[in-house]
């Protein structure tokens, strides 16, 4: 007699997750549909509903990005390893093979849902600890400006592929960033 498969709710799960992952970098929030995600795994759409709830919570948890580890946990850290850090994680995006989801988010960034997701993951996960090293007046507006300057560096090279920026090597990039985020801030040169 067959026995029903047997599903692994943990892996189907992370498969769902990386394929939606996959659809909304490429497509954006309102190109993706639910379905296209559900064959991408071979599953049924109702599975999706039934471990998400709704296309806007898969989402949220498909762009969800940790926080690298020393970025806004250790008080003590130099303003230019958080910098070196940002510059690895949004514009090189080393832990993601070339495009770092929130590069993908602002594709869907019309969408008030995404677009308020965008904000919080920037603005209270990546930034405030930039903000307290900023020093000088108005320190969250200088963090602010520089997360502008970085994110706007990820698109440049990895959404338009700008020639300069493209080739351009992380140390390259490292030192003319560096005197970038210097003027922003009250720190001295490194």
């Amino acid at each position: 007699m067959n026995q029903p498969k047997r599903r692994d709710k943990a892996a189907t799960r992370a498969k769902l997750l990386d394929a939606a992952r996959l659809r909304f970098a490429r497509q954006g929030y309102d190109g993706t549909g639910v379905r296209e995600i559900a064959a991408d795994v071979g599953v049924d759409p109702a599975l999706v509903f039934r471990y998400f709830g709704s296309k806007e919570r898969l989402h949220e948890e498909a762009v969800r990005v940790e926080i690298p580890a020393g970025l806004t946990d250790d008080p003590a850290r130099p303003l230019p390893h958080i910098t070196d850090t940002l510059l690895r994680e949004v514009v090189f995006a080393e832990r993601f093979a070339g495009e770092h989801p929130l590069l993908g988010m602002l594709r869907s960034a019309g969408h008030p849902a995404v677009r308020d997701q965008l904000r919080t993951q920037l603005c209270e996960g990546y930034l405030p600890g930039f903000a307290e090293r900023m020093g000088g007046e108005n320190p969250a507006l200088r963090a602010e400006m520089v997360g502008a300057l970085l994110l706007g560096m990820g698109v440049m090279r990895s959404i338009l592929g700008s020639p300069a920026l493209s080739e351009a090597s992380f140390e390259e990039t490292r030192v003319l960033v560096a005197r970038l985020v210097t003027a922003l801030s009250d720190q001295p040169p490194r």
